[in-house]
């Protein structure tokens, strides 16, 4: 890569990091879930997304000036179709994480200009990202985050439309309709699918291995009143499909859990 600046802000291909700083746009920058350390004030990264057609961008300023598959400095269209059929746009994006060779920038635009457009959607999203990344502790840290806000606003007017329970339940508007269940047998994180089953489901507590009850009780989780709620298991993705019915196509590690019966409802 020999570009040295951004063809829309002209600066260099580097995020400037101030100290203490924790990266929070990390998981923005080509789906990379880690967390960053922290930085001393003169630190740098490289933050350099070159499009095929030659022309190089920061991540946000290609999020902010691509409209279509067309590059906004020199107007090449850079669609290509994937092997499953599917438009794409492909980058070599090099950022903390490393150089990642022809990524698919389209999914991150599309999921970003939904946010622009519904940003109430902003915590069930990240729910959602949470649970196929197998983030277990974000996650519960997410959740009680809504529920401390909600005991605090209890005599006030809600700011926000989301509860725990209710992004518990949430699902994706903008295309597949997975819950965060789902997400969690994409992801194939059978510790995300536990903690999912002990906080929406009716599953009867036996069925919870010894282990998987540790580690509720050394987050703090414990199983709720389900209230008359939607068992999670129940909810059915833009193709109709359960959870269960989508561990079936995965494989994996689901199936035991088929074997089980755990994911049925």
């Amino acid at each position: 890569m020999s570009a040295t600046v951004c063809k829309a802000c002209s600066d260099p291909l580097v995020l400037r990091l101030s100290a203490d700083s924790d990266d929070e746009d990390t998981e923005m920058q080509g789906g990379s879930s880690s967390s960053a350390p922290t930085h001393s004030a003169d630190q740098t990264m490289p933050d350099d997304c070159h499009l095929h057609c030659g022309c190089h961008f920061h991540w946000d300023c290609l999020l902010e000036n691509l409209k279509s598959t067309t590059c906004p400095a020199c107007g090449t269209d850079l669609a290509t179709t994937s092997p499953s059929g599917q438009t794409q746009l492909l980058c070599d994006l090099h950022n903390e994480g490393g150089l990642q060779k022809d990524h698919d920038v389209l999914p991150a635009l599309r999921e970003e200009s939904y946010i622009l457009a519904h940003p109430g959607e902003r915590k069930p999203r990240a729910f959602l990202e949470l649970c196929r990344n197998g983030d277990v502790p974000e996650i519960v840290e997410l959740l009680r985050a809504d529920d401390d806000e909600e005991d605090e606003e209890d005599e006030e007017e809600q700011t926000s439309p989301w509860n725990a329970q209710d992004i518990l339940r949430y699902q994706d508007p903008n295309g597949t309709g997975f819950s965060g269940l789902h997400a969690a047998v994409v992801g194939q994180s059978p510790e995300v699918a536990w903690l999912l089953l002990l906080l929406a489901s009716n599953l009867d507590m036996k069925h919870f291995p010894a282990e998987v009850m540790q580690e509720a009780v050394a987050l703090g989780v414990e199983q709720p009143d389900m209230g008359g709620r939607q068992d999670i298991r129940s909810l059915r993705d833009a193709q109709g499909r359960s959870a269960e019915q989508l561990a079936s196509e995965v494989g994996g590690p689901w199936t035991r859990w088929l074997g089980m019966g755990l994911l049925g409802k």
